[in-house]
């Protein structure tokens, strides 16, 4: 009897693990349950329709060469029995059968299967904050949402007498992705987040650069501050979010606040779920039960840095876990799916921000002994047209100076570089071999010593004790104490005109030695210029003559991600 091979989940890691069974088995009777009316989509670009980067909404169900993934499709070119609507809600692990129901007729069927892949995704959470059931407040997660979210932006921006007013609730990924797209469209959007910082998935610092950076763009950021109600008109819309010292206009409300995994089909079948409140599955992706398999966003995984159960929603981990998954429901557990390294990227308008491996702080709450460092470059040299500046942060290990984590901001190449850790954060490598790695150079693409290069080298120079360099989040808080210390400005008397920084005293680095006697010996000295790399010649420079206390301030001015 040929192989039954049903798989509960039909947007990413499902229709991959179906379509991986088939080409291992031509014989299979394979069936993707999928609760909504749409399949296999790229929900990431849903922000992008709005923006009307991708105008067509069905683009994002598309193959490459323009075929539609629905039902006809699988059916026809896969073999699948694709069946939307169809909500799996009994698995009967004993008798190895699956009861779903079809959401228009309400009809009850049985589904039998020799292999189970559970790729029930992730939720949306939907805050208990009154007035979340007000029109024009949406959730942005399944398809339908995105063309209801564009449709009624395009419906306030017809009958608006003056700019439209949107509020971001949580300036997460898709919050902030969501209000580049209304700033794009001509709307005044405001994003309210209750942590500390936009994009808390960010350390602090690379955090406050982006905020940075959007305030420039239009959005206005309300940090710290937590919503307490949706406020409507009498007709049931939107008309204002309420929070606790203010009432923010607005017209459209986006609630964005995050993700949890949808496990709920498989708590109720006894299936283990791990401490991250996703079902539990070992290296080949099996749950609990061996005929069973899950993957994608409702799955743990194990980072490959810290080594412990994680839970990161990714599309990409969604697909290459479901190949895993498809594979093994084919061949039983022959191949491993290895983790992920916490990957995160972002585009706001010409600026990027990614990460990959631990943050800082989690590093530490882990037990490493951590050495961060932070170096500005240029993703080309630059005498090339369009080099862009790159900000990167490594965090390492100090007993073994193991890479543990990057992450980096700024409108150059900055995917590419931190992209080039994967293979080093999932494989141990030292801050030496990363220093050491043979990156592609040509002028059209990177300077002769790339800015991961040179990250790495600043890294492994404080460790070895030579850098003494002063993260910005220090220095400042240096400033709020109103510690004394003696800031010495060693660019050029140019550079401090079109780049000013207050409270420097300006020595050109070429000066320095000549005019050393001018920097007090009684107090710290901290050395500035645009990148910091003069600042640490200049570190050095006067430690050779006897100084004590100095340090460099890290990414010099380019580097420096606050308004004050």
């Amino acid at each position: 009897m040929n192989q039954r091979i049903v798989v509960i989940g039909g947007v990413a890691a499902g229709p991959k693990a179906a379509a991986r069974a088939r080409r291992l088995d031509p014989r299979a009777e394979i069936t993707i349950l999928e609760r909504g009316e749409h399949a296999s989509y790229g929900a990431c670009g849903f922000p992008y329709h709005l923006a009307g980067e991708v105008e067509d909404l069905d683009e994002l169900r598309q193959t490459a060469n323009g075929a539609v993934r629905d039902e006809g499709f699988f059916r026809k070119v896969k073999e699948i029995a694709l069946l939307t609507g169809a909500d799996a809600i009994e698995i009967r692990r004993e008798s190895r059968e699956v009861v779903y129901r079809h959401r228009t007729s309400g009809e009850t069927r049985l589904l039998p299967y020799d292999r189970l892949v559970l790729a029930t995704g992730a939720r949306a959470v939907t805050p208990p904050i009154p007035g979340v059931g007000l029109d024009n407040v949406f959730v942005l997660k399944e398809f339908t949402n995105a063309g209801l979210l564009r449709a009624a932006a395009e419906a306030t921006e017809a009958r608006a007498k003056g700019e439209p007013r949107a509020v971001i609730v949580g300036a997460g990924l898709i919050g902030l992705e969501v209000a580049e797209a209304l700033l794009v469209r001509s709307w005044h959007v405001t994003a309210v987040e209750m942590a500390s910082q936009v994009l808390p998935a960010l350390d602090p610092e690379i955090a406050a650069h982006l905020e940075k950076y959007a305030r420039g763009r239009g959005l206005a950021v309300l940090t710290g501050s937590r919503v307490e109600a949706l406020v409507g008109t009498a007709e049931g819309t939107v008309s204002s979010v309420r929070l606790a010292d203010r009432e923010v206009p607005a017209d459209l409300v986006l609630v964005a606040v995050g993700v949890r995994p949808e496990v709920e089909l498989a708590r109720a079948s006894g299936l283990v779920l791990g401490p991250t409140g996703a079902i539990a599955v070992d290296e080949h992706l099996r749950t609990s039960d061996p005929a069973i398999y899950a993957a994608g966003d409702c799955a743990e995984k194990r980072h490959t840095v810290s080594g412990r159960p994680c839970w990161v929603p990714l599309g990409s981990t969604a697909n290459r876990e479901g190949r895993v998954a498809g594979t093994n429901a084919v061949l039983g557990p022959s191949e491993t799916f290895p983790g992920v390294a916490g990957t995160l990227v972002m585009r706001f308008f010409d600026l990027t921000v990614a990460r990959m491996g631990l943050g800082e702080a989690e590093a530490r709450s882990l037990g490493f002994d951590v050495e961060t460092a932070i170096a500005v470059g240029s993703d080309k040299p630059h005498f090339m047209e369009g080099a862009e500046a790159v900000l990167l942060k490594l965090i390492a290990d100090r007993a073994t100076r193991r890479l543990l984590g990057v992450q980096g901001v700024g409108t150059g190449d900055v995917a590419r570089r931190v992209d080039a850790t994967a293979a080093p954060l999932m494989t141990g490598m030292t801050v030496d071999q990363v220093a050491n790695l043979d990156l592609l150079y040509a002028p059209p693409y990177s300077p002769p010593m790339d800015p991961l290069a040179v990250a790495a080298n600043t890294l492994r120079n404080k460790l070895d004790g030579v850098a003494r360099g002063l993260p910005p989040a220090e220095y400042r808080a240096w400033m709020s104490a109103e510690r004394a210390c003696c800031l010495v400005d060693v660019r050029s008397p140019e550079e401090h005109r079109t780049l000013p920084f207050p409270g420097g005293r300006p020595i050109p680095l070429g000066a320095l030695r000549a005019r050393a006697g001018e920097i007090p010996r009684d107090h710290p000295v901290v050395l500035l210029c645009k990148q910091g790399t003069r600042g640490y010649e200049g570190q050095r420079a006067l430690e050779g003559l006897g100084f004590e206390g100095v340090t460099y301030l890290e990414g010099g001015v380019l580097g420096w991600p606050y308004g004050d």
